[in-house]
């Protein structure tokens, strides 16, 4: 089964950037679609962002225009690059793919790397 393994997180001042990258075992290109996650203390995991087979981007509403989601197929590698940090952005980041079943797409994230912490002060 392929593996993803997030880059080390890191802690960053408020209004600072950082870059993710979520390095994948074998082929990403077979993906139905990655994401990014992200779980603070004391809060149920959300979805951040997503990117679908055909490369359309989805944003939750609090990232959107400050963190932007891309893959390098060649590179099997999904990024996330965050700017104008805040501190509410601090949580634990999770990256996830949907490999698809028997030949055909899944609708749930089936694989998933074992998360890199974020912090952002003020």
């Amino acid at each position: 089964q392929v593996q993803l393994v997030e880059s080390e997180g890191g802690s960053v001042q408020a209004g600072g950037s950082l870059k993710l990258s979520c390095a994948a075992s074998g082929s990403i290109i077979i993906t139905c679609g990655m994401g990014w996650f992200r779980q603070a203390p004391g809060k149920e995991r959300e979805l951040v962002s997503s990117i679908r087979y055909d490369g359309t981007t989805n944003y939750a509403d609090s990232v959107k225009g400050r963190f932007t989601i891309s893959q390098d197929n060649a590179k099997n590698t999904l990024y996330l690059q965050m700017n104008s940090l805040k501190t509410e952005d601090t949580a634990v980041y999770y990256c996830a793919a949907k490999f698809p079943r028997r030949g055909y797409c899944v609708n749930e994230y089936n694989v998933w790397g074992q998360g890199t912490q974020v912090t952002v002060s003020s």
